[in-house]
């Protein structure tokens, strides 16, 4: 009776590590399109701003199955990094892959992209929300079925002229922009973090509007 309870004991410490454990792993995607064309583009700014943060973290990324992967571990917590292969417009496959393989909870999932609604080096970060027409976003919207996970949307300017919004996105930053982005990445990486250690809403009450 009592060896029936110290294994019943057992599994149920270990599924509760296991639980906790989760809790405090977070899976951060930057989205982008891969490939030398799109570096440093505006579309790419997801990808820009976790090879920062990878950088202070003194992580390298590696090819892995539907993207790039890397880990750091901070304050106790682990961050996955992603940068999906799958180009923007796929991505909903790899943050579900990921998303599965590394046992994360949806609510520890933090998405990054560009948005054109934001003037340059804007930070808003979101609970939930729809696309926006962001097609990235759209995507993981309709692979994960659901639009509650937190985002993080990077204001790029809305300076094109009628039908070049694609030329936009896709160009490279401008010479006052490229002043501008490394101040613009330090805070993004800081908001990472804080994500991950402080939750979800001191993050937007500390960096929204920053």
């Amino acid at each position: 009776m009592q060896l029936f309870r110290f294994i019943k004991l057992l599994f149920k410490s270990k599924k509760e590590t296991t639980t906790v454990d989760s809790m405090k792993k977070f899976l951060i995607v930057g989205l982008g399109n891969i490939g030398s064309t799109y570096d440093n583009t505006r579309h790419n700014i997801g990808f820009n701003i976790l090879d920062e943060l990878a950088s202070k973290e003194a992580v390298t990324f590696e090819s892995s199955k539907l993207g790039s992967i890397t880990k750091f571990r901070f304050k106790g917590r682990t961050f996955v990094m992603l940068k999906p292969s799958t180009y923007m417009n796929l991505s909903g496959k790899s943050v579900k892959y990921w998303l599965t393989k590394e046992k994360i909870p949806l609510e520890n999932l933090f998405v990054i992209c560009d948005d054109i609604n934001l003037p340059f080096g804007t930070i808003r970060v979101k609970a939930k929300g729809s696309d926006g027409g962001h097609n990235g976003l759209k995507d993981i919207n309709t692979i994960l079925q659901t639009t509650k996970y937190a985002r993080f949307r990077f204001g790029v300017g809305s300076e094109f002229s009628k039908g070049r919004q694609s030329d936009y996105v896709l160009g490279k930053w401008g010479d006052e922009e490229n002043k501008l982005l490394p101040e613009r990445l330090e805070i993004a990486s800081k908001l990472i973090k804080s994500f991950g250690t402080a939750g979800l809403n001191n993050t937007m009450n500390t960096f929204n509007g920053t």
